[in-house]
């Protein structure tokens, strides 16, 4: 047995217990964005816990798909989210096909039918529910390639929490 603590014990590099995202609720951790500010959650998707982060909000897509919402969609969505440390983006896919949703780090399809280019913060908000994605395209914090149609409907293929 390892003395070694468990995830959501762990330190995060300044001796403050780490948390374990897995084990936040969804509307708790919207209303945790609605008040956090742009330097806050800036430097949260800069921090050790980015890749954490990141991987239990695409893991929970499945759980807020909304499978009646998609009938017969077929689409690849792919995320590029920046505001790594190192200047870089991490890259998700979202793939809905047959009544269903996938998803993978990292792009596995050619082509999408939509690709989206945010910042870390800002995508926050926007699984969050804190900002709205036209509201972001507008203001040129979000970046859409492919189309755009769909683009402005695929928010209602999810169940987006509420803060």
């Amino acid at each position: 047995m390892s003395d070694d603590p468990a995830p959501a014990e762990a330190a995060n590099g300044d001796g403050a217990p780490a948390i374990d995202p897995s084990t936040v609720d969804a509307n708790e951790l919207a209303q945790n964005m609605s008040q956090a500010t742009d330097e806050q959650l800036a430097e949260l998707m800069s921090g050790p816990m980015r890749g954490e982060i990141l991987a239990e909000i695409f893991r929970r897509m499945g759980d807020h798909f909304r499978a009646d919402a998609a009938r017969d969609t077929e689409a690849v969505i792919q995320w590029r989210i920046g505001g790594r440390p190192d200047g870089g983006e991490d890259q998700w896919e979202t793939v809905i096909s047959g009544g269903a949703c996938t998803v993978s780090e990292g792009f596995e399809a050619e082509s999408a039918r939509v690709a989206f280019t945010v910042g870390g913060a800002d995508f926050l908000r926007l699984v969050t529910g804190n900002v709205a994605g036209p509201m972001l395209f507008m203001s040129g914090k979000l970046k859409i390639e492919g189309d755009l149609m769909f683009a402005a409907s695929a928010a209602s293929l999810f169940t987006i929490p509420s803060a």
